[in-house]
């Protein structure tokens, strides 16, 4: 998958904000500063990811500490070690622990679901325009919180998001099963790179939204 300065100037992205779904320390942060994005949220439910999470963003950003999916509750997280917390999920491991063996699986965390919609009906002092870009990474459980993004997916431009095609956690999506979501949103994969074999990251733009090189256009069209 190309960089993030890569995608904005391949696809002339133009980006008001970010819902970055899946936050972990705010790795990427760098790079939306470079890119100039003003308006980031960053959701993380893992109490010792979001902790450190805290003290890289501090105020360059808002952080909430709440997993998303496609229903308001409590859920129990698989926490890893091995990996600093980032193959945590929502999902039980499955081919993940053949393909990373060295990743183990021994504590569990209760957090606190939404949904992104009800998220930014809660919050009136957020305007969801200000955001038109999800960038999701929640190891398999992508689908589920898109499917409690619906009215938020009418005003974003731009979805990047982890893909699978392997059951690397128990009932993860497939990618094929995202394309057929945002679909119906008129998102188009554009960017595919299954870096991990088993796993990779996609960019999904809207359709109209972003200038896409002429012979991949004609591609998509087919």
């Amino acid at each position: 998958m190309p960089t993030f300065d890569e995608l904005i100037k391949k696809y002339k992205l133009e980006i008001s904000g970010i819902l970055h779904i899946g936050g972990h320390y705010g790795q990427e942060m760098d790079e939306y500063e470079r890119a100039g994005v003003k308006n980031i949220i960053f959701f993380e439910p893992v109490t010792k990811n979001f902790n450190i999470l805290k003290e890289k963003i501090g105020n360059k950003g808002i952080l909430v500490k709440t997993a998303l999916g496609p229903t308001i509750g409590k859920i129990s997280m698989n926490i890893d070690s091995g990996n600093d917390g980032q193959s945590s999920s929502v999902l039980q491991p499955e081919e993940h622990l053949k393909q990373y063996p060295g990743i183990k699986f021994t504590e569990k965390e209760e957090v606190d679901m939404t949904t992104l919609d009800i998220f930014f009906k809660e919050r009136k002092d957020l305007d969801i325009h200000n955001y038109n870009m999800i960038n999701i990474d929640v190891q398999g459980y992508e689908l589920e919180v898109l499917k409690g993004c619906k009215n938020t997916l009418n005003s974003v431009d731009y979805v990047k998001s982890e893909i699978n095609k392997a059951e690397v956690y128990k009932g993860c999506a497939k990618v094929w099963e995202i394309d057929e979501l945002l679909n119906k949103y008129e998102f188009e994969r554009v960017e595919t790179d299954f870096c991990g074999g088993s796993w990779g990251d996609a960019l999904y733009v809207k359709r109209g939204k972003a200038k896409i090189p002429g012979f991949l256009s004609s591609l998509l069209r087919r």
